[in-house]
């Protein structure tokens, strides 16, 4: 795999034609999650009860706050990725210059890494206005660290699925047959002890399940059962999807 320093190129360049939008994106950003916090946080949270003996809204942040990085690293290396290949021809513009194919789709990744943050930073300011912060300020930097390692992972696997997508509809089954149901079959809302057997078995195959216990814990500082096995999950998860990515992306993109 060849990659270098010209990954930094493409994502300032991404960076670059980003501000323009940054006020309508952070508002995008900020919509569906900040409506969970809302809804599921503070109103159905007033009938659920104590949870560890915190507040229902405890249990939710470190959830939501990874299924927006999930979301926002995904679609824009799915619909970001699609436009820029299909309709402005920028991948082929980069190639025709030193960066080489993987550095281009390297610094996509990189890029679609940076957006899940923002979303996933703006989610964590909103809930420190509501009074839901980590136990401690590294608690809060590990916790970053942990938005960008699931953005990669996120951001590959969306461009795993670009590499194959025909038309932008084709995106609607991978969002509506995989994110969707990770969303809600990953603990982010609910926990998974009161699932079926079946059910909590499926769930461990879900790299979002993973992400999340690891987001609970270091969101408490208190390590849950499992927790090796989680980041060992995300870091072979993300090892072969980054590099599947890249590989999938180049065969299509040089034929």
């Amino acid at each position: 795999m060849n990659l270098s320093y010209r990954i930094y190129y493409v994502f300032l360049r991404n960076l670059i034609s980003y501000k323009r939008f940054i006020f309508t994106t952070f508002l995008v950003s900020l919509g569906q999650p900040f409506f969970y916090l809302i809804t599921f946080g503070i109103g159905m949270g007033a009938y659920m009860g104590q949870f560890g003996g915190k507040p229902y809204l405890y249990f939710l942040v470190p959830g939501v706050l990874i299924s927006s990085v999930m979301m926002s690293s995904a679609s824009e290396c799915m619909y970001g990725t699609f436009v820029k290949m299909i309709h402005e021809k920028l991948y082929d513009s980069l190639i025709a210059t030193p960066i080489s194919c993987e550095d281009a789709i390297a610094g996509d990744i990189a890029w679609g890494t940076f957006r899940g943050l923002i979303s996933g930073a703006l989610m964590l300011v909103v809930a420190l206005i509501m009074g839901v912060l980590p136990v401690s300020l590294i608690n809060l930097v590990l916790l970053l660290f942990l938005m960008v390692f699931v953005g990669v992972l996120f951001a590959s696997l969306s461009m795993i699925v670009s590499s194959f997508a025909p038309n932008f509809d084709f995106f609607s089954y991978y969002t509506e047959l995989i994110l969707t149901p990770m969303l809600f079959f990953s603990g982010v809302f609910f926990p998974l002890d009161k699932f079926p057997a079946w059910m909590k078995a499926f769930a461990q195959f879900m790299p979002l399940t993973h992400a999340v216990n690891i987001s609970r814990s270091i969101f408490s500082g208190q390590a849950s059962q499992g927790l090796a096995l989680n980041f060992l999950v995300l870091i072979i998860m993300e090892v072969i999807a980054f590099y599947l990515g890249i590989k999938l992306m180049k065969r299509r993109l040089i034929k």
